[in-house]
């Protein structure tokens, strides 16, 4: 059997941080799937790459849909962003990252003071008009 992707341990860190959502009792509609093992399915797409509609079903996550569905809804009210931090706080105190190696770039924090504007991309009929010149 395949070591899980969240063991024990840690869903019991991270269990309080997920939301458990009330079902409706009019039109209650199909029931959720498990936080873990949606959690589950989030983290094996963003760690092997595959594309959402790949996600095994033999995983027990789901659908990969149903996965990205629940991702975007923990982004929106900020739960993925708990997760996160909580998960980068534990590593850190384990010493399992070495941050001397670590990189920042704009694609993951904003320049706030910002940089030199880039000049404006030339329209594509102003660059027709010159190469026929």
């Amino acid at each position: 059997m395949a070591k899980p992707i969240i063991d024990d341990r840690t869903w019991a860190i991270l269990e309080p941080l997920v939301p458990v959502k009330p079902r409706r009792a009019r039109y209650p509609g199909r029931k959720r799937l498990d936080n873990r093992a949606v959690l589950t399915g989030i983290l094996f797409v963003l760690r092997t790459g595959i594309s959402w509609e790949r996600l095994p079903a033999e995983m027990g996550c789901g659908s990969g849909m149903s996965c990205w569905r629940r991702l975007q809804e923990w982004q929106a009210d900020g739960t993925w962003a708990r997760i996160h931090a909580m998960l980068i706080q534990k590593l850190t105190d384990a010493k399992a990252i070495d941050w001397n190696r670590a990189s920042v770039d704009s694609t993951s924090v904003r320049a706030a003071s910002g940089g030199r504007r880039p000049d404006p991309i030339p329209r594509i009929e102003a660059r027709r008009e010159r190469s026929t010149i």
